[in-house]
């Protein structure tokens, strides 16, 4: 497979839309307009993504940020998740998301 455009996959018989380093498709999500789209925190194009992301909304995204600094595909893989990064900024959950998300990690 080889890298079409920000999680988007091209492998001659069809593409996939793989999820951002957030666990949501860029294809779904209200604020690719703003960033651009994205891709997992352990894609090798992950560094310049953040970059062009800094350059583009003028600050780069905490999530992608604190998924490649951790060396994580996605948040939702993250033995930390749901953490401060997402409380902090909500993106792309909202606090109750995040509260729910916790209330089934205690429950498994």
């Amino acid at each position: 497979m080889s890298p079409v455009s920000c999680g988007l996959f091209l492998n001659y018989k069809n593409m996939v839309m793989l999820p951002a380093a957030c666990g949501i498709s860029c294809e779904v999500c209200a604020l690719k307009e703003k960033c651009g789209g994205c891709v997992s925190g352990i894609d090798p194009d992950a560094p310049e993504v953040l970059k062009r992301m800094e350059k583009g909304i003028g600050n780069p995204c905490p999530v992608l940020k604190c998924a490649i600094e951790n060396k994580v595909e996605y948040c939702l893989k993250c033995e930390k998740f749901p953490c401060d990064v997402h409380y902090e900024h909500e993106i792309p959950y909202s606090k109750k998301a995040l509260d729910l998300f916790n209330k089934f990690k205690a429950e498994s």
